[in-house]
């Protein structure tokens, strides 16, 4: 009997911090596949609110239980350069891309476009973000938390203690 072939998703983003939506569509992709890599985009000409390191770090805590849960293998590196290459050097089969909205949707229609040339062998999926989850980015998040104001809505408890010390080291 031939080996099962193992489906492997590659989801990125730059997860400065990973908040509730993002963790919403790697439990809805973790169970279209048997392994998931979730890519950390690093930019050198961004400065994030958290070093790789710590992004990696935060995710891995993130991602334990919904390993669990969904019995695939999640997995954590960084990446700089091309998604699309990254998802090839994880033996990806299948792009994940979350989904909150309209707008998401025409931008990604364009990236998976791109994508598609560059690398045909690789799928793009979409998963729709649930709807109590649609409304949260990042970079609303990290304002908030900057300003001082409440994110436990948007993340999760470890990841909210996270922000608190790093919005109190700024001040």
């Amino acid at each position: 009997m031939p080996t099962p072939k193992i489906r492997t998703g590659f989801y990125s983003g730059s997860f400065d911090p990973v908040t509730l939506g993002h963790t919403d569509v790697i439990r809805r992709a973790a169970q279209l596949v048997d392994a998931l890599v979730i890519g950390i985009g690093v930019n050198p000409g961004k400065a994030p609110m958290f070093s790789d390191a710590e992004r990696v770090a935060m995710l891995e805590d993130e991602v334990k239980p919904i390993a669990k849960e969904t019995g695939a293998k999640i997995s954590v590196v960084t990446f700089s350069g091309l998604a699309v290459d990254a998802a090839r050097a994880s033996k990806a089969s299948v792009i994940i891309r979350g989904l909150r909205d309209g707008t998401d949707f025409d931008y990604e229609m364009q990236m998976s476009g791109m994508n598609g040339e560059m690398a045909p062998e690789i799928q793009t999926v979409y998963v729709s973000a649930s709807p109590a989850v649609r409304h949260i980015a990042a970079n609303l998040v990290r304002a908030i938390a900057g300003m001082g104001g409440d994110a436990s809505p948007f993340v999760s408890a470890a990841v909210l203690k996270r922000l608190k010390a790093k919005s109190q080291a700024k001040i």
